[in-house]
């Protein structure tokens, strides 16, 4: 486990006040159509963009970046793909931009591709091709995990800083599904290590017991003993 991922398990509750100002984000900000081809930071260390905004090694280097998400439908590689790969660390997901592109088995990977950049210092660029739906569907998840939102706080939050996102209706279903997932992880997480030695050994110990039993069952004889069943006085002429 990687110190940010410690770091994220145990991050405390937000106030209500505290999720209304992280979810609402920065008040001041009047979103542009040209804005759509920058990134935006969602959370510190963390930008979400299009690839265009991957092209540009001033943009990149002024903005401190250290590593890249490029994740890209398989039809887009000869184009969509790493640009400096000797001044950034890259991991490059290739995928189907559809409904039926199952996102959930990819995204811990992901996940802790970012966790380690950010734990180390670094400053992540998240990015598909047009950072619309296929990298801002992997954000909110990152974003409802990291401050335990519900699914559409972590959409509201990621949209109020990059406006223009818009995940397909079967991203959406499974931003839906994860919250499900990561609040079933965090709860096994927490669950106190005791309980779990406690119920590891029950376990254990019934199994002994019920392997016991059968050795039993194997030991007892299948036919009683003739002796035990025969009268002795059966075969005696009257």
């Amino acid at each position: 486990m990687s110190a940010m991922e410690v770091n994220v398990a145990s991050q405390p509750r937000l106030t209500d006040e505290q999720l209304r100002t992280v979810v609402q984000g920065p008040g001041d900000v009047e979103w542009r159509y040209e804005m759509r081809r920058e990134c935006q930071e969602i959370l510190p260390g963390l930008f979400l963009g299009p690839f265009v905004a991957s092209k540009s090694l001033e943009t990149l280097q002024s903005l401190g970046i250290t590593h890249i998400v490029c994740i890209r439908d398989a039809k887009e590689a000869f184009s969509v793909k790493p640009r400096f790969p000797g001044t950034f660390q890259y991991m490059t997901l290739d995928v189907e931009d559809n409904e039926e592109q199952n996102l959930i088995r990819l995204f811990p990977g992901a996940k802790d591709f970012i966790n380690t950049a950010i734990a180390n210092g670094g400053r992540v660029l998240v990015h598909c091709n047009g950072g619309i739906s296929l990298s801002p569907s992997f954000v909110v998840m990152f974003v409802m995990q990291y401050y335990q939102l519900s699914w559409e706080d972590a959409l509201h939050m990621v949209q109020n800083r990059r406006y223009c996102i818009s995940p397909n209706g079967g991203f959406l279903t499974q931003i839906k599904e994860y919250e499900a997932i990561y609040k079933a992880n965090i709860a096994v997480a927490s669950y106190p290590q005791a309980h779990r030695q406690a119920s590891r050994r029950k376990r254990t110990d019934d199994d002994d017991e019920d392997e016991e039993n059968r050795l039993e069952d194997r030991k007892r004889p299948l036919v009683k003993e003739e002796s035990e069943d025969m009268d002795p006085n059966a075969m005696e002429m009257s």
